[in-house]
């Protein structure tokens, strides 16, 4: 019974969510739980626990006599993963992947040059063991395991900055990059420049070339926004 409503709640949660993100409930909307209940077919519990998830992505506003608020554009919680992919699912895609691909640019490119004053031994094993993994799934449309690996590496190299800031982002990276594979926003097999570009940081990160690590980088997050130029103009 647990996992029933658990079930429900997703369902209720996978659809007000993608609509509010896409504009189809424009900020200043007004759910009524009531009407909720009736459209999808379940309990008030169910739709308070949709609701409290959405609340705390702000998304919308619950207030008692009034209903579920939709909240302005500008107060959501733009990092949450969950966000990220409803966004890149809708028709805003191209402009949400060139606004995450700017902050990609802004945070990664320093991140590296950091990991390189900082990895542990095993984070450098790591960060290689990925690159390497990219290399053997960039042909032959492996996308997907391709993504674990990419995930992956620019999950270390946030972490291995030593900025929990930074390694915060890690989400953010692994949203933008599901989504940019799961909507084809990238060629069919990942540029071979792009691949090597990750092998040759994951060197300059494990010889701690911080000027190096942050240069290759740069070109790294300069080839996906030239990619977005091509694919989502």
């Amino acid at each position: 019974m647990e996992n029933e409503g658990k079930g429900l709640h997703a369902r209720v949660l996978e659809s007000l969510g993608p609509a509010i993100t896409a504009g189809d409930y424009p900020p200043g909307t007004v759910l009524r739980t009531d009407e909720l209940e009736e459209r999808f077919d379940v309990s008030r519990t169910v739709i308070r626990e949709a609701v409290r998830v959405l609340e705390s992505m702000q998304l919308v506003a619950s207030r008692r006599r009034v209903g579920v608020t939709v909240r302005p554009t500008e107060e959501w919680n733009v990092y949450d993963p969950r966000v990220i992919g409803w966004r890149l699912a809708g028709r805003d895609r191209p402009r949400q992947l060139r606004s995450l691909t700017v902050l990609r640019s802004a945070v990664e490119p320093v991140a590296a040059g950091l990991a390189a004053q900082h990895a542990t031994p095993a984070q450098c094993a790591e960060l290689t063991e990925h690159a390497m993994g990219m290399v053997a799934t960039s042909r032959g449309q492996q996308l997907d395991a391709y993504l674990v690996h990419d995930v992956a590496f620019h999950r270390i190299v946030l972490t291995a900055s030593g900025n929990e800031m930074f390694a915060r982002l890690g989400d953010v990276v692994a949203a933008v990059l599901t989504g940019r594979t799961q909507h084809h926003v990238m060629f069919t097999d990942p540029d071979p420049a792009a691949v090597t570009l990750h092998v040759q940081v994951a060197e300059a990160v494990r010889t701690g070339d911080a000027a190096r690590a942050e240069s290759l980088t740069r070109e790294i997050t300069a080839g996906a926004m030239a990619e977005l130029d091509v694919l989502a103009p």
